[in-house]
């Protein structure tokens, strides 16, 4: 099949969902052409095109996006949906689907993300002006909606919760009514499916809504037996300038952390990852808390701690930095709001709390008993190689295109 991926940052090692895919397709045989917008991402530029795809990036300079979000505004449009406009990159999508006169360029055309949203349907409206059949598949990845309506509520920053509930109501109608736009619509988690189609049934029209999980490469994270795990270390990750990563790390060392410190003074904290924010910077004057920031490779903390915590307090689809850790056999101890998307069995998969006493308990206890740990990761990196294989998914995105092309022929 001849694929139009349209992403709106280049995917990458970080970006995994929508990096894997295109990697799975193209290994499926199939020509796949990225348009997506890029930050001096060039060396991820390069990677893609390396695997065998077309690669269009355009520049988006910080100062455009703060002027779209700005203009958003006084509209009815979620800022999050003006974020990323880029004329230039809305008038190469055109020019990509007018190149061949005589034939249809591409077979399907792949939407990312609600950030993408616009430009799937400044597509649709070119399609329908010629009287185009090409299907449009948007993968709204989570529904937004959802993820906001925790945050506005459960962030630990109170500007944070004040512009999701900005961005709450008009996040909701825009999200309504996109899933009655596209051919088809994918979401990571049935949790995100039932709330995008309670969007859109309350509407009239149900909505097309199908899941495809998130998943694992697990040739590049898995056990690495050389490394002699450090005893008394625990490592969280993820982007740590979302939102949702910075409150479950500040409850993580407010509310977790003081009373395994009391238990077991000699206990580390790694906080790995991106961007971290001013409030997570902040904790580095704790000599027992690493921050790193930015690391070229993930792997060596996730292969070298004793456990992996992620008492995530709100979040939508699937967390793939539970899935990260798992697939390296460390063991994983997080909350039922994180796992509510996983078709884990606690306490052999990994080892669920939901209070902050429950959440020590389970942490020590690890702690103090290594053959457990090593139960647990083993079992959790055999969770992820029989759930959440790339190969896999790949292969059922292909399916959901071929279904979806075939209807557009009715």
């Amino acid at each position: 099949m001849r694929i139009l991926f349209v992403v709106p940052y280049v995917p990458n090692l970080i970006r995994v969902r929508p990096y894997n895919l295109i990697r799975g397709l193209i290994g499926h045989g199939h020509q796949v052409t990225v348009m997506t917008l890029s930050t001096h991402e060039e060396a991820d530029v390069d990677r893609l095109k390396n695997y065998g795809c077309r690669v269009y990036a355009y520049d988006l300079p910080a100062w455009r996006s703060f002027m779209n979000a700005i203009t958003a505004i006084p509209g009815k449009m979620p800022l999050q949906a003006s974020y990323c406009w880029h004329p230039s990159l809305a008038d190469s999508l055109i020019d990509q689907i007018q190149s061949r006169s005589n034939s249809l360029p591409f077979d399907v055309i792949h939407i990312e993300h609600l950030r993408g949203a616009r430009y799937g349907l400044h597509l649709l409206k070119h399609l329908a002006a010629n009287k185009v059949k090409i299907p449009v598949v948007w993968d709204s990845v989570d529904c937004i909606t959802y993820l906001f309506e925790q945050a506005s509520k459960l962030s630990g920053k109170q500007l944070n919760r004040w512009i999701t509930r900005l961005e709450l109501g008009r996040t909701r109608n825009f999200e309504a009514y996109l899933v009655r736009r596209f051919d088809r619509v994918l979401v990571t988690s049935e949790i995100d499916r039932t709330a995008l189609v309670s969007l859109s049934s309350s509407n009239g029209k149900r909505a097309d809504v199908t899941v495809l999980p998130n998943g694992v490469d697990l040739v590049y994270f898995q056990p690495d037996r050389t490394i002699i795990r450090e005893e008394a270390t625990l490592v969280v990750s993820g982007k740590m300038s979302y939102h949702a990563n910075v409150t479950m790390v500040q409850y993580l060392v407010d509310k977790i952390m003081p009373i395994i410190w009391e238990r077991k003074p000699g206990v580390k904290l790694w906080i790995v990852g991106k961007n971290p924010a001013r409030e997570i910077r902040a904790m580095a004057e704790n000599p027992a808390i690493t921050i790193t920031g930015t690391v070229d490779d993930i792997r060596p903390y996730l292969q070298s701690a004793a456990i992996a915590v992620a008492p995530i307090t709100y979040g939508a689809g699937i967390q793939n930095k539970i899935l990260e850790a798992m697939a390296c056999a460390t063991p994983v101890v997080t909350t039922p709001q994180a796992i509510s998307a996983l078709a884990v069995q606690p306490d052999r998969d990994l080892l669920v709390a939901s209070e902050p006493a429950d959440f020590v308990a389970k942490i020590l206890s690890l702690l103090d008993e290594p053959d457990q740990r090593r139960n647990l990761g083993d079992y959790g990196r055999r969770f992820v190689e029989h759930n959440h294989d790339w190969e896999a998914i790949s292969a059922q995105l292909t399916g959901v295109y071929v279904e979806t092309c075939e209807r557009n022929l009715d």
